[in-house]
């Protein structure tokens, strides 16, 4: 896969989060004014604690990979690119492999939370399957390595250019 191609399908994955995200936190915000609305009019919903709280772990998910995809996460920068190019190469393997390995594991028990759910709906809205509520783990778990992926990609010329040109 070539350079252009693998930052086109990173701009496309980042557009399609960024898409993604804004449209959940819209939602969220409806959900969450029409709630607050009609609490006070004397009316709760029944079903708007329910989906604001999904809402929000989808906003988290996809928002984190999205975080992910822009190297936009917690970690030490200044740390890293302070050390010498041998072992800012070996913090970065090492910190990938941690990273995806994680999510390996978050999408795996994901997986294995769907299956126990099978059967379940929710308690405000019955016509719903608990499964499409909690599908975000395993689903936001596989676009985080995906994410981290990409943007490795992005990084690894300049990473391995490092360490191949001798210390002056």
């Amino acid at each position: 896969m070539t350079i252009s191609s693998t930052n086109k399908i990173r701009n496309g994955a980042e557009r399609s989060l960024e898409v993604i995200a804004l449209s959940l936190m819209a939602a969220l915000a409806v959900v969450v004014i029409v709630g607050v609305g009609f609490r006070k009019a004397g009316a709760a919903l029944v079903w708007y604690d329910e989906v604001a709280s999904i809402l929000l772990a989808w906003l988290t998910f996809y928002g984190a990979s999205l975080a992910a995809l822009k190297r936009a996460h917690i970690g030490f920068p200044k740390l890293v690119q302070s050390a010498a190019p041998q072992v800012r190469f070996c913090l970065v393997i090492c910190r990938e492999v941690i990273v995806i390995g994680f999510f390996v594991l978050v999408a795996w028990a994901g997986w294995r939370v769907l299956q126990v759910l099978d059967g379940i709906y929710l308690a405000s809205l019955p016509g719903v399957s608990a499964r499409v509520a909690q599908s975000v783990i395993p689903i936001g778990a596989v676009l985080f390595i995906i994410a981290e992926l990409l943007s490795f990609a992005e990084l690894w010329p300049a990473l391995r250019d490092a360490v191949r040109k001798p210390s002056e």
